[in-house]
C-alpha cells in the first residue's frame, strides 16, 4: 500500500465519525440536540422553572462544538456541504428565537393575570349584576336588580312575586335600549311595604307585538376577591362563588 493511501485511509477515519453523528460532545448527535432543545422550549412555554433557559444555552454551546467537530473530523474528499451547514444554523437560531417568544409571552400573560386581579379587587365591598331571579329586600332598604335585553324595546313588565310564589307587584318601563337596565324596588307596594327578605324577579319585554328576550340580574354583594388555577373569582356570599366573566355589570 501505498503512503498516499495510507494518508487517505487515515483521513477518512474519523470522518465516520461525524458522519455518523457521534463526537465528543456527549455522544449526541445534531438531531438529539434539536429534539432536546425543542423539549426545552416547551417546557419553559408551559411554566417550567426559568434555570431551563440556561440549559437550553448550554445545548447551543454543545450544539456549535458538535458542528465544530464534524468541520474538524469531515472528510477532505466529501467535505460538508457549505448549504448544509448554513441549514443547521438557521435551525439552532430558530428554536432559540421561539424560546423566547415563548417565555415572553408567558411573562406577558402573568403580568395580565396580576393586572385583572388588582381590577377585580375594587368590587369588594360593592354589588354586581349576575344571571339570576333573586331580589333580596334589606330592612329599611331598597332591593337592587337589573336585567339584560336582546334588542331594543318599546315596552318592558317588571314582576315581582314572593317566597310562596304570589304576585306582590308589578312596574312598566317603556321605550327602551337594548343591553343592560336597572332598577330598584323599595318594597313599597300601594300604601304596604313588604316585609324584608328574598323574592324572585320576572321579566318580560316586547317590541309592539314582539317579544324581545329579557334576562334578569341578580345583585350580589362582592365580599372577596380570589385568584385560582382558573381564572380571577368573586365570592358573593349567600350566591356563591363565581368567575369574573360572569359580571355583567357594577353597582
Amino acid at each position: 500500500m501505498s503512503v498516499s493511501a495510507i494518508t487517505r485511509a487515515t483521513a477518512v477515519q474519523p470522518s465516520a465519525a461525524a458522519a455518523s453523528g457521534s463526537t465528543g460532545s456527549g455522544g449526541k448527535s445534531f438531531e438529539d440536540l434539536m429534539a432536546s432543545m425543542r423539549t426545552d422550549g416547551a417546557a419553559a412555554a408551559a411554566g417550567a422553572d426559568p434555570k431551563l433557559s440556561a440549559g437550553t444555552d448550554e445545548t447551543e454551546d454543545r450544539f456549535l462544538k458538535l458542528l465544530v467537530a464534524q468541520m474538524k473530523n469531515q472528510d477532505p474528499l466529501n467535505p460538508l456541504d457549505n448549504a448544509q451547514v448554513t441549514t443547521q444554523l438557521a435551525q439552532i437560531n430558530t428554536v432559540k428565537g421561539i424560546d423566547k417568544l415563548n417565555a415572553s409571552m408567558t411573562r406577558m400573560l402573568e403580568r395580565a393575570s396580576g393586572g385583572s386581579a388588582t381590577e377585580a379587587a375594587a368590587m369588594v365591598g360593592r354589588s354586581v349584576l349576575i344571571d339570576g331571579d333573586r331580589l333580596e329586600l334589606a330592612e329599611g332598604g331598597v332591593a337592587r336588580g337589573g336585567f339584560q335585553l336582546a334588542e331594543s324595546a318599546s315596552v318592558a313588565r317588571i314582576d315581582v312575586f314572593d317566597a310562596s310564589g304570589t304576585l306582590v307587584d308589578s312596574r312598566i318601563r317603556n321605550n327602551l335600549p337594548a343591553g343592560l337596565q336597572i332598577f330598584q324596588w323599595d318594597g313599597k307596594v300601594g300604601s304596604k311595604l313588604m316585609d324584608p327578605g328574598s323574592y324572585t324577579l320576572r321579566i318580560t319585554a316586547a317590541n309592539a307585538s314582539r317579544q324581545v328576550e329579557a334576562t334578569p340580574l341578580s345583585a350580589a354583594p362582592v365580599q372577596a376577591v380570589v385568584r385560582g388555577a382558573e381564572g380571577i373569582s368573586l365570592q358573593l356570599g349567600a350566591f356563591g362563588t363565581k368567575p369574573l366573566s360572569d359580571v355583567r355589570g357594577i353597582l
